[in-house]
Order: C-alpha cells, then structure tokens, then sequence
C-alpha cells in the first residue's frame, strides 16, 4: 500500500495517484496488419520478461479477440473485446469510455500488469487515439496501400508516436519503391520513428518490441 509522505509537522503530503499498466495503442487502415503485429509482439514482450494484456475493438463482433484467443499466446481473460458499434475511431478517440473501461478491469483483475496493448478496428488515414486512453501509439499502413500513403500526411501518419510500415516484402510486387517510401514517411513525421515490418515473417516485430519497451516501460536492450 502507497504510503504518505509528510511536510513539516505533521502536515500530510497527498499520496500520488494510483497508476495502472502503461497503455499502447496500435490503429492504422483495415488490412494493414494490426491484428497481425499485435500476434507477433506478444511474444517478443513476453521474452523481455512483460506482463501483458490485450484489448481488441471491432464494428460489431469480437473476431479479432477470438483469433488472438485461439493463438493460446495469453490466457483468454487477458484479452478483452470492445465493440465499437460505430466508426472505430469513435471508441479511441471521441469517447473511450468503454476502452478505459475495459483497460480499467484488467488493472483489477491482474495487479502485477505492466502493459496493455489496444487494437483499434480498422480506420481510415484520420484514425488518432486519445490520450486519455493511451499513453503512446503506433500507427501501422502497408506498402500494398500504395506508396503515396506517407504523401497525403493523414493525422495517424503524423501524430502517431511510431509509425509501422507492414508486409515490405511485397514491395516489388505492387510497384513500390520501398526506400523512398520510407524516407517520405520519416520525411513527413519530422523524423519521428518509422520502421519497416514483415509481420507474418516475424521481421522487424523485435524493433517495435524494443521501442514499446524503451517509450513506456523505460527498458532498453
């Protein structure tokens, strides 16, 4: 239990406020490889020794919490689903009540949690979280989108603390000239952090693993 500190005579200094697990959340289009980064981390934050949990947000269903259920990478009360019930980025942006809620419960539910991760449904290029909600969050386009998504500056490629560029493997088969879209991308977020990922081949997951640890976590290596 937190214990009070004290100024002068007895004059009691008012207790820091309680804080949960650090929240990250990860948005970015439909198709991009969200549901696919989010399999792939849990088990590089796990070999970096993280008690982790999961929240998923669909339209009206719970199919990403079942396909990361049946994964068996966390026991299924670790990874809660949220149903938007509207636009996606209505319940991580506008009015995450229901997304703090359900982060809430699993800061309960699990004293020693150190992370939750928070799957967004899939949005358009203006998909932002709130931080009210999360403490940091990566954003996630692919190369199959086109190699003008960096171009047209939308809010998630912008303001989000790391984007991710997924499925660099198929950069040759859609046209893309992948070290120029990557420069655009570092170009237009003023260099703030991009990095390439092959999510279905493990590549590159260990480097969004790294900078989650790094940004929320304060480990490093």
């Amino acid at each position: 239990m937190m214990t009070q500190a004290s100024i002068g005579a007895g004059t009691p200094l008012a207790a820091a406020p309680w804080r949960g697990a650090a929240r990250v959340g990860i948005g970015g289009p439909v198709g991009s490889g969200k549901t696919a980064l989010l399999e792939r981390l849990i088990p590089h934050l796990h070999a970096r020794g993280v008690d982790l949990a999961v929240i998923t947000n669909d339209l009206v269903t719970h199919e990403d919490a079942e396909r990361v259920r049946r994964t068996g990478l966390l026991p299924v009360e670790r990874v809660l689903a949220v149903e938007a019930g509207a636009c996606p980025h209505t319940v991580i942006r506008e009015d995450p009540t229901l997304n703090i809620e359900a982060a809430d419960s699993l800061d309960r539910a699990f004293p020693g949690l150190e992370l939750i991760l928070i799957e967004s449904g899939g949005d358009n290029l203006a998909s932002t979280f709130s931080l009210d909600l999360v403490d940091w969050w990566i954003f996630v386009i692919d190369v199959a989108g086109g190699d003008d998504i960096p171009r047209k500056r939308g809010p998630g490629v912008i303001r989000a603390d790391l984007l991710v560029v997924n499925k660099v493997d198929l950069h040759a088969h859609v046209g893309v000239d992948l070290p120029r879209m990557l420069a655009e991308a570092s170009a237009v977020r003023e260099g703030r952090p991009v990095l390439g990922t092959n999510c279905r081949a493990d590549v590159g997951v260990d480097a969004v693993a790294d900078a989650i640890c790094a940004a929320v976590l304060n480990r490093r290596g």
